[in-house]
C-alpha cells in the first residue's frame, strides 16, 4: 500500500447523469501502474441500488477501485469511489473524512465539497475532471483547484450525455483542456509521464 505524499498529485473526477458509463471509459484508460490517487464521485440515484458500484468500475478499470472510508489515506494507484449519501473530503493529511452536511446543487455527495477540499489539501497538485451532469456540481471547485495552480479537464459538452455540468465548470471555472470523453483517460495517463 503506497500512500500518497503532499507533493503528490491527486485525480478526481466529477460526474452524474450519463456518469457511470463515462466513468468506465476513463478509468478503463488508466495503466496497472498508474502513480497517482484517483477519485471518482458519482451522483447515484435510484437506479444504482442493488449493484454496488465499486463492482462494475472494476470490471472496466485495471486498477483497483475500493469505497472511500473515514479516516482511511488516499493510496497511488487506486481508484477511491465516494460513497452514496455522503459528502466526501480530502484532509491536510491526505485522509478522508465523510459528512452528512446539506447538500451541494441538491446532492450528496458533491463534487463542489470534493474538489475544495482537495484544492486546500493539495493545492497545485490537485487534478480535477468534470464529466457528464445534470447540474452545475463541480463547477464552483473546479474554479478553487485552478486557483490553487491545479488541473482542469472537462469533457466537451456537445458530446456529453447531459452538458449542464460540463457548460457550468467552463463558464464559472473555465479549463486546461476540454475534450471528448475517448481522449480523457489518454491525457490523465499520459500527464504522470509528462511530469516526471
Amino acid at each position: 500500500m503506497r500512500h500518497a505524499s503532499p507533493a503528490q498529485r491527486v485525480v478526481a473526477i466529477g460526474a452524474s447523469v450519463g456518469g457511470l458509463e463515462a466513468l468506465k471509459q476513463v478509468l478503463g484508460a488508466l495503466p496497472a501502474d498508474y502513480p497517482w490517487p484517483v477519485i471518482a464521485l458519482l451522483h447515484t440515484s435510484a437506479g444504482y441500488r442493488g449493484t454496488r458500484l465499486d463492482t462494475l468500475l472494476a470490471q472496466r478499470c485495471a486498477l483497483p477501485v475500493r469505497e472511500a472510508e473515514a479516516r482511511r489515506p488516499l493510496e497511488s494507484g487506486v481508484v477511491h469511489l465516494a460513497p452514496a449519501g455522503y459528502h466526501l473530503l480530502v484532509e491536510q493529511d491526505l485522509r478522508f473524512s465523510l459528512s452528512v452536511d446539506e447538500k451541494v446543487s441538491y446532492v450528496r455527495p458533491s463534487a463542489d465539497v470534493l474538489f475544495e477540499s482537495l484544492a486546500e489539501a493539495v493545492g497545485a497538485g490537485a487534478i480535477g475532471v468534470i464529466l457528464t451532469g445534470a447540474n452545475d456540481d463541480g463547477a464552483a471547485g473546479l474554479a478553487a483547484i485552478r486557483a490553487r495552480g491545479g488541473l482542469a479537464i472537462v469533457q466537451d459538452p456537445q458530446e456529453a450525455q447531459a452538458p449542464q455540468m460540463p457548460q457550468a465548470a467552463l463558464r464559472i471555472a473555465g479549463a486546461d483542456h476540454v475534450l471528448p470523453l475517448a481522449a480523457i483517460g489518454a491525457r490523465l495517463a499520459a500527464l504522470p509521464r509528462e511530469s516526471a
